[in-house]
């Protein structure tokens, strides 16, 4: 099976340096006009929750991370699979490149459950399965870290990376339905219910506004590390020279 060739197209490292370096001012204040307006509707609009007080805001920013934590890796293995059938390059600079950002989402998400569970729970801490999992999902973010670093060539390592990546995808599923297949402490879905939401509108707009911010903000930080990425592995060609020398 091949792929379109305008995909070959937009993955040549110099056509994409060009391209993301165009769009990652827009991306940037996309992020920054959503995560604004996301702040000021979560944290002093959104009216106080009947149950959990203030504490619930918290929620703002711990689920778009368990998210993004999810959405990254899934990205990080779809990249890292096509750069392992087809061998595009730039799919392998995409998947090294999101692997510390859906990190750093996904202990983001694991510090505020822990700051949200304290007073919901009584407890920073249970082995429970959605916290389980997702802690698991950690470790093979920084399992992929280590594993591309160990590897000198960045072929081998991107294909060794690949792999661990499309492994650990199982998780996922386990993640996104503990809480339906186990009894757990952790409580159920409210946004994605196939109903409807089982949160109030006040609270679910701001959740959502934080949500496309977060997501965002990934895209701009994931350009703005694979143009970083890209120069690096072709700074003997002839177009990044000519790149340096405009920019120096």
């Amino acid at each position: 099976m091949k792929l379109p060739a305008i995909v070959h197209k937009f993955s040549s490292p110099q056509n994409f340096y060009v391209m993301a370096g165009k769009l990652i001012p827009w991306l940037g204040w996309a992020c920054l006009l959503f995560m604004i307006s996301g702040l000021y509707y979560g944290l002093i609009e959104a009216p106080a929750d009947y149950q959990q007080g203030e504490s619930y805001r918290i929620m703002f920013i711990h689920v778009p991370s368990a998210w993004m934590s999810m959405f990254v890796y899934m990205v990080m293995a779809i990249s890292g699979g096509i750069g392992l059938i087809w061998r595009i390059k730039l799919a392998d600079v995409v998947a090294s490149s999101s692997a510390p950002i859906g990190a750093a989402f996904t202990f983001l998400a694991l510090a505020t459950g822990s700051l949200w569970g304290k007073p919901m729970w009584g407890a920073w801490w249970v082995w429970d399965a959605r916290l389980t999992s997702e802690l698991i999902l950690l470790f093979l973010y920084l399992g992929f870290i280590a594993l591309q670093a160990s590897i000198e060539d960045p072929r081998n390592a991107a294909r060794a990376g690949a792999v661990l990546a499309l492994v650990g995808v199982v998780n996922i599923p386990i993640i996104h339905y503990s809480v339906e297949w186990w009894s757990t402490l952790h409580q159920g879905p409210t946004v994605t219910k196939f109903d409807k939401p089982s949160i109030h509108i006040s609270m679910l707009i701001p959740l959502l506004l934080m949500a496309v911010a977060f997501k965002f903000y990934y895209a701009t930080s994931v350009l703005m590390r694979a143009r970083n990425e890209v120069l690096l592995r072709e700074q003997n060609s002839r177009w990044v020279k000519e790149v340096i020398a405009n920019e120096s």
